[in-house]
């Protein structure tokens, strides 16, 4: 079995960000094993090109040329570079330029376009099992992404959530008349209960456990930069629904009495909850692995990065956050990865 130094599994952004860093800290492109089934720029670029981002254009472009490997500077000119920098857009115009990344490190790493499926630590050396073969690497980076939470309400036809934040195949879906339940007050629920309201439904009923949070600039940093409401799915919010509620729209408070009558009026249902780990490989001395959120390691020469294992960091006033954005993945890598380096078997 071929031995490697370093092998990335996931290639979506914190996929990339982990092989551009590793790159960057001079890591022969040789010793360098990356994995994925499409390198297609992950669940941004696949499933989510349509979501308006909550991200300004600013912290995307310094994202992009922000490593070196990246070489981004030698990249086409991109709709992504034309836009006022203080602007939120589609995930679309940063998911191509991840695209183009993803293509120019893949011309200089060891790839491997499959599954990987289980980790198994010996000799030293994690044996990675893939759907195709297996390998052996000094350290791993799990970088294999989320999928959204699911609840489990009976007798409801669930509309998955790619296809609610997806305007032409939600139209797509045969909803006139149909009460949607809609349970959530998300990002991804600002963006949804718009979406809905546009389409032949009867009613929108939206449930909710909790007040609704919004970021606020401030000089240096973000309050509720991780957790509260920006961009256009803020304004929509504002005025929607802590302003007055659109023409068949209601919202109803889980906790609420009257929860059950509310839910049982309903046909379908879209979960906007919040996102879990992807199924990771499984390692077999000690199955599911914890990873610790404050620097990412999960075994010696094990780590894990992006949104399936977010940095979890407080801010100035002491509240407590998951970090997930392509800047914060990278600034966090610059932070752990002198400790991944010799943290080994």
């Amino acid at each position: 079995m071929t031995p490697y130094a370093w092998t990335v599994i996931g290639a979506g952004p914190a996929g990339i960000t982990a092989v551009g860093r590793l790159l960057d800290h001079g890591l022969p492109p040789e010793k360098i094993a990356w994995i994925d089934p499409a390198f297609a720029g992950g669940d941004l670029g696949q499933k989510w090109r349509s979501v308006s981002s909550n991200t300004h254009v600013a912290l995307f472009l310094n994202y992009l040329n922000g490593s070196p490997a990246f070489r981004f500077a030698e990249a086409p000119p991109m709709p992504l570079q034309e836009i006022d920098p203080h602007e939120t857009v589609a995930l679309a115009l940063i998911a191509d330029p991840l695209v183009w990344i993803t293509r120019h490190l893949r011309a200089r790493v060891n790839i491997f376009q499959t599954t990987a499926t289980a980790l198994f630590l010996t000799r030293r050396r994690w044996k990675i099992e893939t759907e195709q073969q297996e390998f052996t690497s000094e350290n791993v980076i799990l970088a294999v992404g989320a999928v959204p939470k699911r609840l489990a309400y009976p007798g409801l036809d669930e509309i998955p959530l790619e296809v609610a934040l997806d305007p032409e195949k939600l139209a797509a879906e045969p909803l006139e008349g149909a009460t949607i339940a809609v349970f959530g007050s998300s990002h991804s629920t600002m963006i949804t209960l718009p979406h809905l309201l546009r389409q032949p439904v009867a009613r929108v009923i939206n449930f909710y456990r909790s007040p609704l949070k919004y970021a606020v600039y401030l000089d240096d940093w973000i309050l509720f930069d991780d957790v509260g409401l920006k961009g256009r799915a803020a304004e929509w919010a504002r005025q929607n629904i802590d302003g007055v509620y659109p023409d068949r729209l209601e919202r109803c408070w889980v906790s609420s009495p009257e929860f059950k009558g509310k839910l049982a009026e309903c046909d379908q249902v879209i979960y906007t909850v919040g996102f879990e780990p992807r199924t990771l490989p499984e390692t077999k001395q000690w199955g599911r692995l914890q990873y610790n959120p404050t620097n990412g390691i999960l075994a010696p020469g094990l780590f894990g990065l992006g949104i399936a294992f977010p940095e979890y960091a407080p801010d100035p006033y002491g509240f407590g956050q998951y970090r997930v954005g392509l800047k914060k993945f990278m600034d966090y890598l610059d932070t752990v990865l002198p400790l991944w380096l010799r943290y080994g078997p």
